[in-house]
């Protein structure tokens, strides 16, 4: 557990990713049921906003600030004093889950006062009331897996998700036949579906918390005054935290709120009596746009951020071992953003297609999704990026910095999104908002970071970023010309031909990424799969 390794975040790395993306085929499983069972409508828009804030709170609270204010600490603690540490952990779980049962108790009556005072809908507001319990045990269930990874056990916390996922899968099929019966309404399914995102999250804390009675050591007498003083440290370091590593957590926040204004209060704004510009629907285009550009950025870039963190905290007190670590974090992630970035582009229609189409979801949604889907897409790299430079920062227990950025680009977006929805880009003009900020705000955190590390963006990151730019271009090239020539507009609605445009293109612009950074003799790809490679 002690002393790091050249290469040990990358096999950590490997390891999380292949788990996310079991995890997140099963997530593209839930959201094929989803979207065909309630396609692009007002019902989905009200679960949509409803299922986005507990998870939220996860991102902030659980995998956020609290994870990277904490993780450190009980890294360096289980090291010297492992009852201390264990003692420290009880108290930083058990405040949050108080702490955050408190707030979800303040926002169910806030939403009840809403709703008999009119100011919300009440079906967006029954969504919401019904899953913010969830977001305690989630945040439980992200705390407990930090420290699984702090003892190399990154797979239950990437694996969980599958719990959820086929819950969701499981109760949406099994009530459809009771609404095609007329038995129940499409609200009472619905509003099971969202029942049983509690359900999961019961089995999910109970999990990780088996695995952690495993692998956690036993026995010692903690030093409680110092485990509190501790805990009180970390609680401390976690509220500048929440805006420096959630800014695109509250950035899409800001984005699903204006998108569900519809939903949640109506299609006029109320004080000043005109039309709102987004219709509903708008805030279920939205989250199946986010769903599929989260895809590449949960398995790559947050695998290699999370894989990352642990070994940047140990290697903090080492400016030569932490600087030569985060090279090799940036050229991974960039050797895996950019080309996912103009892959995603490319295949954005057909992914739709393929992924959502169907039913209820018809061609024409399909063809807005895209549209949505273009603006995130732009900047995948920057989201995958940003994350780990974050990450840097807080490992050197430097927190007011990247918060300051990210409340200059909270501003931004914000800007923005009031600006571009009045545009003809409407909804999508939030995703262009968003990946606007994240290039901004990735540049910026890069500059900083390359002051105070003497020299952080040196020689090798320019030539590894020279070399990731062919590779890019020559996955564009051929994967652009296979879906010109294989996508004609007349088979839009036809799902077989859609998915052999998804395998071909994918295909080509696989092999040619592969092929070029094979040629170019790239060391990222050697990092990536776990083979030796010069440096």
């Amino acid at each position: 557990m002690g002393t790091s390794s050249k290469g040990q975040f990358e096999r950590h790395a490997r390891t999380v990713t292949g788990l996310t993306v079991v995890s997140r085929f099963f997530g593209l499983a839930r959201d094929a049921t989803m979207s065909r069972v309630f396609g692009v409508s007002p019902l989905m828009d009200a679960f949509a906003i409803g299922f986005q804030i507990p998870n939220l709170f996860r991102r902030l609270f659980g995998e956020g600030a609290l994870s990277a204010s904490f993780l450190p600490t009980f890294t360096r603690e289980i090291e010297q004093d492992v009852a201390t540490a264990r003692f420290v952990a009880w108290l930083v779980i058990s405040r949050t889950m108080v702490f955050l049962s408190a707030l979800v108790l303040v926002a169910e009556l806030l939403l009840i006062f809403g709703v008999v005072g009119g100011e919300l809908d009440s079906t967006g507001a029954r969504m919401i009331a019904i899953m913010l319990p969830y977001a305690p045990m989630v945040c439980g269930v992200a705390l407990i897996g930090s420290m699984l990874q702090v003892f190399g056990r990154f797979g239950p916390l990437a694996a969980v998700p599958v719990v959820l996922n086929l819950l969701l899968v499981a109760t949406t099929l099994a009530l459809e036949p009771a609404v095609l019966r007329g038995t129940i309404t499409s609200e009472q399914q619905v509003a099971w579906v969202a029942g049983s995102v509690l359900l999961t999250g019961l089995i999910q804390l109970t999990w990780v918390l088996v695995v952690l009675r495993r692998v956690l050591p036993s026995g010692g007498s903690a030093d409680r005054p110092r485990a509190r003083g501790l805990a009180r440290d970390v609680g401390i370091k976690a509220l500048p935290m929440v805006l420096g590593l959630g800014v695109l957590q509250l950035n899409t926040l800001l984005d699903s709120l204006i998108a569900s204004w519809p939903t949640l209060v109506g299609p006029e704004i109320p004080w000043l009596g005109i039309a709102y510009p987004l219709p509903e629907g708008s805030m279920a285009s939205l989250s199946w746009a986010t769903r599929l550009y989260e895809f590449p950025l949960g398995v790559f870039g947050i695998a290699i951020a999370t894989a990352i963190f642990p070994q940047l905290a140990r290697e903090h007190g080492d400016p030569s071992a932490f600087t030569s670590t985060l090279r090799r974090g940036i050229r991974m992630t960039l050797f895996v953003g950019l080309p996912a970035s103009v892959g995603l582009i490319l295949v954005r229609e057909p992914l739709t297609a393929v992924i959502l189409q169907g039913y209820s979801f018809t061609a024409s949604d399909t063809e807005w999704v895209g549209f949505i889907l273009l603006g995130y897409a732009t900047a995948i790299w920057a989201y995958c990026l940003s994350q780990v430079f974050v990450r840097a920062f807080y490992a050197r227990g430097e927190t007011m910095t990247p918060v300051r950025v990210a409340i200059a680009m909270v501003a931004l977006n914000l800007v923005l999104n009031l600006i571009l929805i009045w545009t003809p880009l409407q909804v999508a003009g939030l995703a262009w908002s968003t990946a606007i900020c994240a290039v901004i705000q990735t540049v910026v955190l890069a500059f900083l970071l390359h002051r105070r590390l003497d020299g952080l963006l040196d020689g090798s990151i320019l030539r590894g970023l020279s070399t990731t730019l062919v590779v890019t271009v020559a996955t564009g090239v051929l994967a652009g010309t296979a879906c010109t020539l294989l996508a004609p507009s007349s088979q839009a609605s036809n799902w077989w031909y859609q998915l052999v445009v998804l395998i071909v293109v994918v295909g080509v612009g696989g092999t040619s990424a592969l092929v070029t950074a094979r040629l170019l003799r790239m060391p990222e790809l050697g990092w990536l799969l776990g083979s030796r490679s010069r440096s």
